[in-house]
């Protein structure tokens, strides 16, 4: 008998749970209003986590534009510094408060409609179930709990969600990543209405096809000079990281014509970052490839600037590329990224900054869920972080 998935079956129990007690005590409308009671506080509560969320990210984290901007611009500097130097504060006191605000009004709102509309009309049902069979009212009875059966497992999907963030035990992470019902919630409701239209795309191109694999060499007279035996060479996806930033004249050149109109570091690296995020795209037939641990496929900057695709160690190889090209100091990073489903292993970069004397973290293959140049929130999504070089 295979494993049954933890995650899965409590998604399956709060489903099947509510339809079941609803077939078995049948309908009544004494007993649904005090459902409805309980489904109005479940709706309240998940609409104020998925509204507090959405809307605090784009006032503490985004605030470019209208409402959020003016809203920002207007707080005091010192209580902004402290914000932006401490992001967690956001998610576990700010944000909370700001739910609970949303939850009270919601709860209100959907109490008034409730007592004006719903309860008289439950009345009128309960009256015509009396003249029909007991299995007609089972089945009415579990077709009425079925909103409560959503609203439990929207509830329980997003509070896995937010716990993913924080608490990254190894087992738990990998029981989210391998449970398809909870993917599947994730994608097509938690991002899309906490994020961003871009950051609905980070499920699908932020995943675990970038692997690490540590050989010692064996002298082969064939493949091997003399000098390479018994030394540790590390693979990424099937290439040496110097094979992975290797450049070439067209790259260089490319690179350089392309901030040849910047003056400082970080606006020559922000254009790099910004032409790779925009040209780039994320090559899911490779990462297929890769994690079913198929190597036989051309990794690094030079094959990605020729096809314009790539996954996140080919981003991040190009990255690098085009920054030594420019003179500009830079790192190739390895650790693990959230793709909003779950912790995977990923790959991005630092670029060093002269004229602030500080590194900074930058992230092609996340461009397509926000700004990743040295944002506020990259530590939110990004961690266990590890030089693999420096040029």
């Amino acid at each position: 008998m295979p494993d049954i998935n933890p995650i899965t079956a409590v998604i399956f129990l709060a489903i099947i749970c509510p339809l079941i007690k609803g077939f078995l005590f049948k309908f009544s409308s004494n007993d649904l209003k005090i459902d409805i009671e309980d489904l109005n506080k479940t709706t309240s509560f998940i609409a104020a986590l998925f509204l507090g969320t959405y809307w605090g990210k784009k006032l503490f984290f985004q605030h470019d534009s209208g409402i959020y901007k003016t809203i920002y611009e207007s707080i005091p500097a010192n209580i902004i510094q402290y914000i932006e130097d401490k992001p967690f504060v956001i998610y576990l006191i700010l944000m909370p408060l700001f739910m609970l605000l949303i939850y009270k009004v919601i709860a209100v709102i959907l109490n008034i409609i409730s007592n004006i509309t719903l309860y008289p009309f439950l009345d009128h049902i309960e009256k015509y179930l009396k003249r029909k069979s007991n299995i007609f009212r089972s089945a009415v009875g579990a077709l009425f709990q079925f909103p409560k059966a959503i609203g439990y497992v929207l509830f329980i999907t997003f509070s896995l969600n937010i716990v993913s963030i924080f608490y990254t035990n190894e087992a738990f992470n990998r029981y989210l990543e391998s449970s398809e019902a909870y993917n599947y919630i994730c994608k097509k409701v938690v991002i899309p209405v906490t994020n961003s239209k871009l950051a609905r795309k980070l499920p699908d191109i932020i995943n675990n096809s970038f692997k690490i694999v540590v050989k010692e060499n064996s002298y082969s007279k064939d493949t091997l000079d003399k000098n390479t035996k018994g030394k540790t060479i590390v693979y990424y996806n099937g290439v040496t990281l110097n094979e992975g930033v290797r450049s070439n004249k067209q790259i260089d050149s490319f690179a350089r014509d392309l901030v040849e109109n910047q003056s400082t570091e970080e606006e020559k690296a922000k254009v790099l970052y910004n032409w790779i995020g925009n040209n780039i795209s994320y090559d899911h037939d490779k990462a297929y490839k890769v994690l079913n641990n198929e190597f036989d496929v051309k990794s690094g900057a030079i094959p990605t600037f020729q096809s314009k695709k790539g996954i996140c160690f080919d981003y991040s190889c190009l990255y690098v590329a085009m920054c030594r090209a420019n003179g500009i100091k830079v790192r190739l990073i390895t650790g693990q990224g959230f793709n909003g489903v779950s912790w995977v292993s990923h790959a991005w970069n630092q670029v060093y900054i002269p004229e602030e004397n500080k590194w900074i973290n930058v992230d092609t293959t996340f461009y397509k869920g926000g700004n990743y140049f040295n944002s506020k929130r990259f530590d939110l999504d990004h961690k266990n972080s590890n030089i693999a070089g420096e040029w």
